[in-house]
């Protein structure tokens, strides 16, 4: 007995065909999202260094598009049901080659078909409870940066004093400071002018 066919598959389905690319490198980034959900599965796209990431991408937002739109199935409820890529024509080209034989160039295209569908129940109350529990987390570490707010916040006036006595400090050395040197000058000053007053005039 044969199974369900490729196009009598259940699901919300999107399509892009005679795309650029070979289907063996798009079957190796398909097989990361298949079974996932949406938004796990377009972290995954996200971060794929693979170049036909981008197109998938399109093709799996199209198809949650089309839940929405024409299946009335929000995003938050889609996963990825199937998805495959069959094989497109491929177009063939020459390079020339050594003592006038010539290459056979082979640029491959495909066709990518994403199908998204509705969790289950059961699936769908997991995820709400694992979301519900995100949520306790960011609540806990809320809570623990305002403490240490409070703490920090307790201790600032300590802290502010500290800084107070260590400027009025500097400003009493720095003071100190410029009345030694303003004594220095006038000394040297006096004695500047006693050793003028005790040289002899010279003969007119």
């Amino acid at each position: 007995m044969t199974g369900t066919k490729t196009n009598e598959r259940p699901g919300t389905r999107a399509q892009v065909r005679y795309l650029r690319v070979s289907p063996f490198k798009a079957r190796v980034v398909l097989d990361l999202i298949r079974g996932k959900h949406v938004g796990e599965a377009s972290q995954i796209l996200a971060f794929s260094e693979r170049g036909v990431s981008k197109e998938i991408t399109k093709v799996l937002a199209s198809a949650v598009a089309n839940a929405e739109h024409n299946d009335e199935i929000p995003a938050e409820e889609l996963y990825v049901s199937a998805c495959f890529a069959d094989e497109g024509p491929t177009l063939k080209r020459f390079r020339p080659r050594a003592r006038g034989r010539a290459g056979r160039i082979a640029k491959r295209t495909c066709h990518i078909t994403v199908i998204v569908s509705r969790l289950s129940d059961d699936e769908l109350d997991r995820l709400r409870s694992q979301a519900a529990g995100r949520g306790t987390n960011r609540d806990a570490a809320a809570s623990r940066r305002a403490r240490v707010a409070r703490s920090r916040g307790e201790n600032a006036p300590a802290a502010d004093e500290s800084v107070e006595a260590e400027v009025v400090e500097a400003e009493v050395v720095e003071a100190e400071v410029v009345e030694a040197e303003v004594v220095e000058a006038e000394v040297v000053e006096q004695a500047d002018e006693s050793a003028a007053a005790e040289e002899p005039e010279g003969d007119a």
